[in-house]
């Protein structure tokens, strides 16, 4: 069993939002204890082609909190997203709290810091946000507490967020039919991606999970609620005894076949940077395409 401590008697209030644009879920969780609550993972738009920004979705989630008189305390990062662009900046300025992402941030940065040739004015040790989580870190929603669990193999930052009985999985697993997310990108490793999702399956059986997105495979409805249980049964990639070395040459070649996301290069520039956008030397928001970079 896992060695985290997890409060399976406390169960959060979990409100999702669906983001058609990038088959992205993004959550508010509320303590059932106080007013307090946090963001998982949320979502600016961009019109790519036309190299626009706006904030619907964020609008979105900002309207529920405040209708629902609540209190937001932590904006939280998953990881680093290569197929979205994160609002958290938008969204502190208009309610507060603090944005959290695994400290592992800075090898990211690092690494596609050097990518879209970043000056020394690009800070890479992770201090644009607020606090940056180290495994088995804790924190506070109100009276809940929370913890974060290291889950590399998608990308060297990426963390589970436990709070009460609902886990917040991010890429590191899919749905039972949408099994895993791709170990290709720079610092991906299909093994440590199964050890991560190992990890994540000791967890105790009735724990939630939520994913951080869905693709509705084989055109069924976009689903992002499972159970520790169910995952570790019938997910397609890991599930029902699967070894490593099986998912390793599973992962590895199916990864060859997939395309680069749509929006990794607007992504990964915005969500090094906590969701800030970057700025020429004149103070401009501009985004950067390296060729044959990635």
């Amino acid at each position: 069993m896992t060695s985290y401590p997890v409060d399976m008697s406390l169960t959060p209030d979990v409100e999702a939002f669906f983001d058609e644009a990038t088959n992205t879920i993004s959550y508010v969780v509320k303590d059932p204890n106080s007013s307090a609550c946090a963001i998982i993972d949320s979502v600016m738009d961009i019109d790519y082609a036309a190299g626009r920004i706006t904030y619907e979705h964020a609008d979105q989630m900002i309207a529920y909190i405040r209708d629902n008189g609540l209190d937001l305390e932590w904006l939280i990062e998953s990881h680093v997203h290569a197929d979205h662009l994160s609002a958290a900046p938008y969204i502190q300025e208009k309610l507060g709290g603090k944005i959290g992402i695994g400290a592992k941030i800075m090898v990211i940065q690092d690494t596609f810091g050097k990518i879209f040739n970043e000056g020394t004015e690009f800070q890479r040790d992770g201090s644009q946000f607020d606090r940056l989580f180290e495994d088995g870190d804790t924190y506070m929603i109100g009276t809940m507490p929370a913890v974060a669990i290291f889950s590399p193999g998608h990308t060297p930052a990426c963390m589970v967020h436990v709070m009460g009985n609902a886990a917040f999985a991010g890429d590191t697993l899919f749905m039972p039919d949408g099994g895993s997310a791709r170990a290709d990108f720079p610092g991906g490793d299909a093994g440590e991606l199964y050890d991560s999702i190992m990890k994540v399956l000791e967890l105790p059986d009735e724990m939630r999970l939520f994913m951080c997105h869905d693709y509705g495979p084989n055109g069924r409805a976009i689903a992002w609620e499972t159970t520790v249980a169910e995952e570790r049964e019938k997910n397609i990639h890991v599930g029902a005894g699967k070894t490593r070395e099986e998912f390793i040459a599973f992962r590895t070649e199916r990864d060859k076949q997939l395309d680069m996301p749509k929006l990794i290069i607007p992504s990964l520039q915005v969500n090094m940077r906590a969701g800030e956008i970057p700025r020429d030397k004149d103070g401009n928001p501009v985004l950067k395409v390296p060729v044959n970079g990635l």
